[in-house]
This record gives structure tokens, sequence and C-alpha cells, in this order.
């Protein structure tokens, strides 16, 4: 059956036009300009990283020797940093002391035991807000509870504790999403073999999250070290004297191995100096310091990644 003239009226001539072929362009180009903006970003932040590396690296050239390193701070010469980078390393130490078991715990029940309701929200977003709360915040609270509630005064123990109050929710937040990267297969298959809950979790949900967890310590680790907000308010101020390193009472506030004792670390030393420092050498010893604290900071962030890669490797076979 033919059209008849009426029918024909108004149709186009030739094929209809196709969207097809300008929905693709739209779709490449949006493509090559998300691709652009994030190799940009990405190309800003290591070229600021860059900066701040090579900025205190020549800085610091001439400065941070061994002697600089194991040498006591002086009021009429350079000096060194030696007690002061032993505090940064021994507020470290504490803190994690304290916060891994507590922050791996509590990942460990938020991912294997508690369900999603109303109180696991409320946890995962109190985790949320202490992270964002500002540290001279959490600075202040621990003045108010540790130093002078509890009347610990400016002690290392007073500062791991306001420091394992402000990094706990992050440990806590990196062991959660750890586990729950483990297979639920892995799970079950134990399980089907007659292993309880528990032995699952420390036979085969732990071990092969181990990757995972390694990470967050190690980057939790660096946020602790680079910490000072927290610490001047906890562990106090003051340029630390000579350490007797055999004096192992740690019930004397003298030994260096003591936490009832003040505890300047790095960070706070450095933040001393520019607000309070007038000794000639005051600026190479600001620099030092920085120099020696970033470099710090890269082994944590650089280590969590080559021990993540290695023991991810070693557990799965990959």
């Amino acid at each position: 059956m033919t059209a008849t003239p009426s029918q024909t009226i108004g149709r186009p001539n030739g094929p209809k036009p196709s969207l097809k072929g300008k929905s693709s362009r739209g779709i490449i180009l949006a493509d090559r300009a998300a691709t652009v903006v994030l190799w940009g970003t990405g190309v800003l932040v290591l070229t600021i990283l860059g900066a701040i590396i090579v900025h205190f690296a020549l800085a610091a050239w001439g400065v941070v020797t061994l002697n600089f390193v194991v040498s006591d701070p002086s009021e009429t010469a350079l000096g060194g940093v030696m007690p002061i980078l032993w505090n940064s390393i021994y507020m470290l130490a504490l803190t994690m002391l304290i916060a891994v078991p507590v922050g791996i715990l509590g990942g460990i029940y938020m991912s294997e035991y508690a369900g999603e309701n109303r109180l696991t929200n409320a946890i995962r977003f109190a985790e949320e807000a202490i992270s964002s709360v500002p540290s001279i915040v959490v600075g202040l609270f621990g003045l108010i509870l540790f130093v002078d509630d509890l009347h610990l005064g400016f002690t290392a123990l007073g500062g791991a504790l306001a420091l394992t109050f402000f990094n706990l929710p992050l440990m806590t937040r990196l062991s959660e999403q750890a586990l729950r990267a483990v297979p639920q297969d892995e799970r079950s298959a134990s399980l089907a073999l007659g292993a309880t809950k528990w032995q699952t979790i420390r036979h085969v949900v732990v071990p092969l999250a181990i990757p995972g967890l390694i990470t967050g310590v190690i980057l939790t680790a660096g946020r602790v070290f680079g910490e000072a907000a927290v610490l001047l308010f906890t562990s106090g101020i003051g340029t630390p004297p000579h350490y007797d390193f055999t004096n192992l009472d740690l019930t004397n506030p003298a030994s260096p191995w003591s936490p009832f004792r003040p505890a300047t670390t790095l960070s706070v030393y450095i933040w001393k100096l520019n607000s309070e420092g007038l000794g000639v050498f005051k600026n190479q010893i600001v620099d030092g310091s920085a120099a020696i604290l970033i470099s710090m900071v890269l082994i944590f962030n650089l280590g969590a990644r080559f021990i993540g890669r290695v023991l991810s490797r070693r557990l799965t076979a990959a």
C-alpha cells in the first residue's frame, strides 16, 4: 500500500539524524576533561609536597648532621635535638601502646559484632566528629581533664592520653575498614568447618586483614608524631635537659623512661623557638628540626605503603 500525498507531507527525506554520535563525543570530552583535572590535581599536590621538602632540605643543609641529632640543646651554640627527638619517639610509642589495641578491638566490634542500627550509626558519627574537631580544642580538653582534674601535671602520660582521644577514632575506623575488606567467603568457610566466631576472627579474619591493620597503625603513628597543638597544653613546652638513659626508675621524673615527666616533642619545640626563641642559632635549629620532623613523617607514610604491599603479597600469594 503506497502512501498518499497527505501522508508524506512533513516527513523528512533521507535517514533520520542519529543522536548516538553526539552523545559519544560528549562522553569522550567529559572523560578527557576529568582526566586532565585529576592529573592536574595530582601534579599540583606533588609539586607542593616537593616544594616543602626541597625548601627544608636546602634550609637544613649543613645543619642536620650526626652531631646535631645526638647532641643536647644549647643556649650559646648550635647544639642539637637529641632529648627532643627522644621525646617525640617516646610519646609516639606511649600513645600507640594505648591506641592500637583499643582501636583494633573497636574495629573488630564494629566490623564483626555490631549490626546496622542507631547505636553503630551514632558511633560512626562520633568517630567522624572527633576526627574533625580542631586539635587545639582536644588540647584544651586534655588540659582540663588530665592536667587539672586528674592532677597529672604537664607529663608525657597526659599528652599520650590526650593524643589517644584524638587519634583513636581514626585507628578504629581504619581497623574496621581493613576487617570489612576480608571476603565473607573466608568467614563462611571457617564457620562451616566448625570454628566458633571468635576463632574465625582470631585465626582467619585478623591475619588476612593484617596489611590493612599495619597501614592504619603507621598512618596513625605519622599523625601522632607530627602533632603539636594537643601537646602544648598537656606535655609541656620547656627545653629538655640532658637525659641519663641509665636511669630506669619509671617513678623518677628525671628519668627519660618515666611517663611522669614533661616531654617536649619536635613539633612543640619548633613552635616554642619560633614564638620565644631569641638565640643566634634559632633559625638553624628550627630548619633542622623541621627537616627531621618531615623526614620522619615521610618514613611513616612510605613505610605504610611498603609494609602493606609486602604483607598483602605474602598472605594472599599474589
